[in-house]
């Protein structure tokens, strides 16, 4: 008997299309951006770029370090629908997208994706700098391949290695400014890669079954759902003890830290409820929650670099 997998495998690769109208054909290749997840990225990007320097970015890194990076991870993106389009048409949250439901085919897909990512690189390299560039084509070939290809389907720690890429954006908006790797961008790296586990594995909770049923080893596949739960909470811990560093190190000043840790002790309580099962649907608001702590914990960072600038303008 074929399984729901290989019976969505069939009508994948078997190109059935059904055409979109001309005017709406755009939006099917914006749905394979990912937007919301490329939103959040070029975020922590303008975030890395303004904390690089102690007034205004310069408007070339700003405008195009962050058209490149921004069109870099929407290459990523769409690399990443045509890989899981299979496990894409079985899945519920994921089977009405653009090549899944047939308004795109492969070819189109493939085509997209390797023309943004060249242009990408294009834009960075002559437009920003070479170093940019250098770093943001390795971190999509490590999101793109290394942890679409390989990761995701070879351990469940595919998240916390693979998270290195998605830790990347601060870094390459930092380097589009300042042409250097500089330490305090590294933290902003370590910030997201401590965050992507507890942030990923709540959600890897809420759709275990259907990751079951694709045979990608996410933890609460592979380990249960309870040491999961474990996991996201003793992440959490070390989440909080990373984002004290840019306090400890003089990067940031008592207002982030102030932030840093009121967010932090919410990210705790939704990891601990998470671990006691405190209520249906407690995964997808830690998850959601989780969103929502990067963003402003960024914010705080952001505000906390400009208030010597905006008292000094005020006095």
């Amino acid at each position: 008997m074929k399984s729901a997998s290989s019976d969505a495998s069939v009508a994948v690769d078997a190109g059935t299309v059904t055409k979109p109208a001309l005017g709406t054909l755009w939006r099917e290749f914006l749905g394979l951006c990912k937007l919301k997840v490329v939103a959040l990225i070029v975020f922590t990007a303008v975030v890395g770029m303004m904390l690089a320097v102690p007034g205004m970015v310069p408007w070339m890194p700003l405008v195009f370090g962050t058209l490149g990076i921004g069109m870099a991870a929407s290459s990523a993106a769409a690399i990443n629908h045509l890989v899981d389009r299979r496990a894409d048409a079985v899945m519920a949250r994921t089977q009405y997208r653009p090549l899944p439901k047939g308004t795109l085919t492969t070819t189109q897909a493939a085509t997209f994706a390797i023309g943004l990512g060249a242009v990408s690189m294009v834009v960075l390299w002559f437009l920003v700098n070479p170093l940019t560039a250098v770093l943001t084509f390795i971190s999509l070939i490590g999101y793109a391949i290394v942890y679409t290809m390989w990761l995701k389907r070879a351990t469940p720690q595919n998240i916390v290695i693979g998270g290195a890429a998605g830790a990347a954006p601060p870094v390459l908006g930092w380097t589009a400014v300042t042409g250097t790797i500089d330490p305090h961008s590294l933290l902003l790296f370590l910030i997201i890669f401590a965050w992507t586990p507890p942030h990923f594995w709540a959600l890897a909770i809420h759709r275990r079954d259907e990751y079951a049923k694709v045979d990608i080893p996410m933890l609460p596949v592979t380990h249960g759902i309870p040491f999961t739960r474990l996991q996201v909470l003793l992440y959490t811990y070390i989440l909080l003890i990373v984002t004290i560093l840019p306090f400890v190190v003089h990067m940031s000043g008592v207002f982030y830290l102030i932030g840093a840790i009121g967010l932090g002790a919410g990210f705790l309580y939704y990891a601990y409820q998470l671990k006691a099962d405190s209520e249906p649907g407690i995964a997808m608001k830690t998850f959601g929650y989780s969103i929502v702590y990067l963003m402003a914990l960024f914010a705080f960072l952001l505000v906390d670099h400009y208030l010597p600038l905006l008292w000094k303008l005020g006095s």
